[in-house]
């Protein structure tokens, strides 16, 4: 471990960082998996499966570091911790729609693609701060991610465009998918209460600078599809995951993607 993180207080900003990055891929690559096999078309299918397989080896690069610094085996921190010890932003749990994935799924592809469009927005403005990150193992693990990370992006841009140019029913369910995010993307945007501490250790950038750089690149967007920035600033309507607020979408998330590991002893030495 670097010198400067020997400091207690910066080691603590440096795990409760690490959680906030697993977290926030861990659950957002499990709404993305329960697309599978209802994605629009078959190409789609198959991409955002990729996509999703991808985050959810991010988050195991962010758990491995937590593994490293003594929080506990892998597999027991990503799935063993109650809801209120998880740091993911609120907006990244909410369900993709009513419904369950195996009865009567009726999933929301607007909110989908808007949700992934601001946070893989945001995760590569954070990745490009973490790549100069003093603690040399995040800095690594940020330049690895980031290269994949760049299609992701990509990804979403391209279906938030042609949406929100198509026809008037998919503009409409687009803009209602913006409002619905951007009443909770505050949640993804602040670093919670040791945010200035993260900064002070030179773990990441601010949290003002990083949000300062995510508008402007969403104004950007907007301005191509001729929609206006919202009058407020970014909410947090349902609470601030990183203080362990969280809804109830997040017990059933946690459910699923713990349910074989909590039943089966043999699965944990797969």
């Amino acid at each position: 471990m670097s010198d400067f993180l020997k400091a207690d207080a910066d080691n603590e900003a440096l795990i409760e960082l690490l959680y906030q990055l697993a977290d926030d891929d861990f659950i957002h690559a499990h709404r993305g998996s329960e697309w599978l096999g209802l994605a629009p078309h078959i190409e789609e299918d198959v991409a955002f499966s990729s996509i999703n397989q991808d985050t959810m080896g991010h988050a195991v690069m962010y758990f491995r570091l937590l593994e490293e610094l003594g929080e506990g085996k892998i597999d027991d921190i990503s799935h063993l911790r109650g809801p209120e010890h998880y740091r993911n932003a609120v907006i990244l749990e909410r369900k993709n729609g009513p419904g369950e994935y195996i009865e009567k799924p009726e999933y929301d592809w607007a909110f989908t693609v808007v949700r992934h469009l601001f946070y893989d927005t945001a995760k590569k403005i954070r990745l490009d701060s973490l790549k100069q990150s003093r603690y040399e193992p995040l800095a690594v693990a940020a330049r690895k991610i980031v290269t994949e990370q760049y299609y992701h992006l990509l990804h979403w841009q391209l279906w938030f465009k042609q949406l929100m140019t198509s026809t008037d029913t998919a503009r409409e369910k687009m803009e209602a998918a913006i409002a619905k995010v951007w009443a909770d993307f505050g949640g993804m945007l602040t670093f919670g209460p040791r945010g200035e501490e993260m900064a002070a250790a030179g773990l990441i950038e601010s949290e003002a600078l990083l949000e300062k750089r995510w508008l402007k690149k969403i104004e950007t967007l907007f301005r191509e599809v001729d929609y206006p920035m919202p009058g407020d600033a970014p909410g947090m309507q349902h609470g601030n995951g990183r203080n362990g607020e969280h809804t109830e979408d997040l017990p059933h998330a946690l459910n699923t993607l713990s349910a074989v590991y909590k039943s089966d002893e043999q699965a944990k030495a797969w």
